[in-house]
């Protein structure tokens, strides 16, 4: 999608203007009602036509079916490119491949490879499959060969919590681009500087694929901040600060929350940055008001 910035980029001709490019992310609905606000924000946003909506794989292949479903839909729909998410915990290889070909029967070109959580929790070690991928570099290496996808991998600004520092890190993360996957996209996080000290150690490692910014809008603190903290992602204080005493005054709070992803995202544009990956827990709204306030219309 092409986004131009009207203050930014008034004085600018057309060739000169930055061109944005924006995707999606969802989850599987577990709910009739869920299903309906689901199609229901999907239909504000396709029309601001991203780069791509991704649909997530929940822990251990649990939502298979719901997400091959879903991106599928979403395709043939809408038009709009479909990525599906796929992890290899608890899997042999066998059955992962089937997945891999079950989504490319489908049409679905595009795959967010992540190694996934182990069965026991965030945090806890992960052992692979006796039969399985090793690990996120070798999940890629295995799509590749069934196919050419295109391949988004996961970066994390922070540094993942199962890294005993930044080089292995590092390493992990060229590891994956080097078999084959065509961008990261970072996890959520809060504090800009994070990134941009994560994209100067990737590219003084000769890193030189997208390193997309994964932006976590707060619809709700209390929900983002326990997500946050079972993932190793930080909130800055003057973050919290901003929503102290407002978990039961929802119209202040969609207002803050509008302010505070808002000047994360300029920052970001001022900072070159014309790519974003928005994470949107099935809500459009905050999400639209971010594409429009980068210049998204629909089409």
């Amino acid at each position: 999608m092409s986004i131009d910035h009207p203050d930014r980029t008034s004085r600018l001709s057309a060739a000169e203007r930055p061109k944005f490019l924006v995707s999606f992310e969802f989850f599987p609905p577990r709910t009739d009602a869920m299903e309906e606000r689901f199609w229901e924000s999907m239909g504000k946003l396709a029309p601001l036509h991203p780069r791509f909506v991704s649909v997530t794989y929940g822990a251990g292949g649990s939502t298979r079916e719901r997400t091959l479903r879903m991106v599928s839909r979403i395709k043939a729909e809408t038009g709009i490119d479909a990525a599906a998410h796929l992890t290899c915990v608890g899997a042999s290889r066998e059955e992962v491949d089937a997945v891999v070909r079950g989504y490319q029967a489908a049409g679905i070109n595009r795959i967010v490879a992540l190694r996934g959580d182990p069965a026991e929790g965030i945090g806890q070690p992960f052992t692979p499959h006796p039969a399985g991928y090793r690990n996120a570099a070798d999940l890629v290496a295995g799509i590749r060969r069934i196919g050419a996808f295109d391949v988004s991998v996961a970066a994390y600004p922070e540094k993942h919590p199962q890294s005993p520092h930044w080089q292995a890190d590092i390493d992990k993360l060229k590891a994956k681009l080097d078999a084959g996957a065509t961008r990261s996209i970072t996890q959520m996080f809060f504090d800009n500087d994070d990134y941009f000290r994560f994209v100067d150690r990737a590219r003084a490692a000769g890193i030189a694929a997208p390193i997309v910014p994964g932006i976590q809008p707060i619809h709700s603190f209390r929900q983002i901040s326990g997500f946050a903290a079972r993932c190793g992602a930080s909130i800055p204080s003057w973050v919290a600060e901003r929503f102290d005493g407002l978990d039961d005054d929802p119209e202040t709070h969609a207002l803050v929350a509008s302010a505070v992803a808002a000047e994360q995202v300029l920052e970001l544009v001022d900072n070159g940055i014309t790519e974003f990956h928005f994470y949107t827990l099935n809500r459009a709204n905050l999400v639209l008001a971010l594409a429009r306030l980068l210049g998204a219309r629909p089409n």
